[in-house]
Parts: structure tokens; C-alpha cells; sequence
């Protein structure tokens, strides 16, 4: 049974909400799955993912292929890069705890990363929920001009 690991959209019209789903690939994009690994806000910026990293971690072990989408959410949260490292210590190119190690300093400079560009977003966006008020157009009074 192939196993993919995609969205699964939720939400209404045009305000998007995913849940991340380990699902067969026969199943309707928003039909039975297999197991829900996480969650995917695109409206937020930047896009805010809740994952369950050690369930992405085993489908992929276990041969789950992940979408185009999902690959790019997973590798914004390391799964990807975690699957990598351990991959070399069963190579025996390095040990678990040096693994774990880079994976951390990875993390870290990850999460000030995001954490940057959150500031960077806040400083750049107008007051305000809605922006800044429109310009309000002056409306001129007409003055009748009668002979008389």
C-alpha cells in the first residue's frame, strides 16, 4: 500500500487551514487517512506548522513519500535534515550523540531565525488590524448661481 504524506485542507472559502495527514493515496484529498501528524497555517506570516516531528520522522523511515508541499514544511522544521544525520550514523560516518548535537545548533539558529523574521514582519506592517484610514476626498459645495 503506497503511503503519501499530505494536506489535507480545512477551513472556509478562501481562508485556507491544513492538517498534515499520513494518508493512502487512493484516499480523497479530504477523505480517510492514516494518521494526523500535524498541523499548517498559511495565513499566518510566516506560515505557522505544528508538527509531531518523531511521527514525520517514523512515516518517512517506514517509506512514506511526502508531497511537494509537505517536503518544504518538513524541511523548515529539520525533519528532513534529521532523517539525514541519522541516515549517517547508520553509515557509521558519525555517532548518535554527535547527530544530535548538530541538529540542535541547527535548531537553534533556526528558531532566531523565524524569530527575526516575525520582528522584521511586525516593525514592517502598518498600525492598526486594518492599515492606515484611507484619504478621505474633500467634496466641494456647488454654488447655485442665479440671475435675478
Amino acid at each position: 500500500m503506497p503511503v503519501k504524506i499530505r494536506l489535507q485542507r480545512h477551513g472556509s472559502k478562501k481562508r485556507p487551514f491544513y492538517f498534515i495527514v499520513v494518508a493512502d493515496v487512493r484516499a480523497p484529498r479530504d477523505g480517510k487517512f492514516i494518521q494526523k501528524i500535524g498541523t499548517y497555517n498559511p495565513l499566518t506570516v510566516p506560515a505557522s506548522v505544528q508538527l509531531d516531528r518523531q511521527k514525520a520522522l517514523d512515516w518517512l523511515h517506514k517509506g512514506a513519500q511526502p508531497t511537494d508541499t509537505v517536503r518544504r514544511i518538513l524541511s523548515y522544521k529539520g525533519v528532513l535534515y534529521l532523517k539525514h544525520l541519522l541516515r549517517g550514523v547508520t553509515l557509521g560516518l558519525f555517532d548518535e550523540a554527535a547527530a544530535m548535537e548538530k541538529f540542535s545548533k541547527w535548531h537553534s539558529e533556526h528558531e532566531l531565525q523565524v524569530k527575526k523574521r516575525q520582528e522584521d514582519n511586525r516593525r514592517a506592517r502598518p498600525g492598526g488590524r486594518r492599515g492606515p484610514a484611507p484619504a478621505r476626498r474633500v467634496e466641494r459645495k456647488q454654488e447655485n448661481e442665479t440671475s435675478g
